[in-house]
């Protein structure tokens, strides 16, 4: 147990202390908070905020009302001017002390009739403004109950035939969060696992091997190494959720639909399939680094692993429009598929708690077999340079 946790701890800190593991691990959540930046400042500075004049013939204005949402935080909420009529309102708008002007007819409250008058027309965004402004106002009278729900819009609302799930287009982003993460596993799979078959085929060309199978069995190294890469895998996923929860509870302060995301217990169980496949493949990468003979054939036959893990978004349209047809069922129950595909099915269906323990209990029975493949390949090809060992050496009789 010893020798395994020395190999462990070695092959997890000559991955995780390396300078382009750490550039990799944190390149990627500042390089998506840069490019939220990048896209809030080019928002920012391509509006002009100047005030909107408007001139009321409705009577709706008396007294106006005006509410903060959470787009004032990005951009800066506009003056609104009234202007007793059209005139000064003209005047104003060719002085430019505003860009437009909006024209409310006298029958504005049952009609909706009104008037834009610009130069240039202004920004979507700003045009958003004085609509809310109007709907704050034509809604002061209303109930609470009843001017929050107008506030609110149109909401579709999709249920399931057996009414067990349900999805809600102003809660777009729990959709979202189940098919990122599949995207992440694929990230974090090829990241980690191509360090543990780079580590395996390196020690064979430097012969490194020699030295390391006078003291521990071809066993422990193997399981080692493999226990090292999932911890290597571990760490970015960990990570890279702690940066989202780091997110989710500053972002949540001021966008409140940030808040509103949420983690289910299937979304849960799905973390737990993660686990048997990453350990699934990358012993079957630590196996395939024991067949070859140099660094450039493994890294051609790393990218036959992608073609199975990336099946799963080909046939992305069936998966959605019938998450529990034969086919999501089937790639499902797929090793090197289930990931990806669970995470999307559960995007657009509620899958059955007895679907994903079975799904977990057969990943972990192939994560089992190929870590008995790797140790087995490993045993049988450590020491071979320049052959290449066969599959029916590794499968026949020892």
């Amino acid at each position: 147990m010893t020798k395994f946790l020395h190999v462990f701890w070695n092959e997890y800190t000559r991955h995780v202390l390396r300078k382009r593991f750490l550039f990799a691990l944190f390149s990627v959540p500042f390089f998506i908070v840069f490019l939220g930046l990048v896209s809030i400042l080019t928002v920012v500075l391509s509006t002009d905020t100047s005030p909107i004049g408007y001139v009321d013939h409705s009577g709706l204005l008396v007294s106006p009302r005006r509410v903060t949402s959470s787009t004032d935080i990005i951009i800066k909420p506009v003056t609104l001017i009234s202007y007793q009529n059209e005139v000064d309102a003209r005047a104003a708008l060719e002085s430019k002390r505003i860009q437009a002007y909006y024209i409310l007819a006298p029958d504005y409250k049952t009609s909706s009739r009104s008037e834009l008058i610009y130069l240039k027309e202004p920004d979507s965004s700003i045009q958003n403004q004085f609509e809310a402004f109007l709907k704050t106002n034509l809604l002061t009278s209303e109930p609470t109950l009843v001017a929050k729900r107008v506030d609110q819009g149109t909401i579709f609302i999709i249920q399931s035939a057996d009414g067990k799930q349900e999805l809600d287009t102003s809660e777009w982003y729990n959709i979202l969060l189940p098919i990122i993460s599949g995207v992440l596993f694929i990230s974090i799979i090829f990241t980690s696992g191509g360090y543990l078959m780079q580590a395996v085929v390196e020690e064979k060309e430097n012969r490194t091997m020699e030295m390391i199978i006078t003291s521990v069995s071809p066993g422990q190294l193997m399981a080692g190494k493999i226990a090292g890469d999932v911890g290597v895998g571990l760490t970015q996923l960990l990570t890279w959720i702690m940066f989202g929860a780091v997110a989710i509870g500053i972002g949540g302060q001021y966008f409140g639909w940030i808040s509103h995301i949420h983690v289910g217990i299937n979304f849960t169980l799905l973390l737990l399939t993660l686990f048997p496949s990453f350990v699934l493949i990358a012993a079957l990468m630590a196996a395939v680094g024991a067949t070859v003979t140099g660094a450039h054939e493994a890294q051609s036959i790393t990218g036959l692993f992608s073609l199975p893990i990336w099946i799963p978004y080909w046939f992305i349209y069936p998966i959605m429009t019938n998450p529990n047809g034969p086919l999501a069922i089937g790639l499902s129950f797929f090793p090197l598929t289930a990931p990806v595909t669970l995470s999307l099915r559960m995007a657009f269906t509620e899958i059955p708690v007895w679907q994903l323990s079975l799904n977990i209990i057969v990943l972990f029975l192939f994560a089992i077999g190929a870590l008995w493949l790797a140790a087995r390949t490993f045993q049988l090809g450590m020491l071979r340079y320049g052959k290449r060992l066969s599959w029916r050496e590794v499968f026949g009789k020892a």
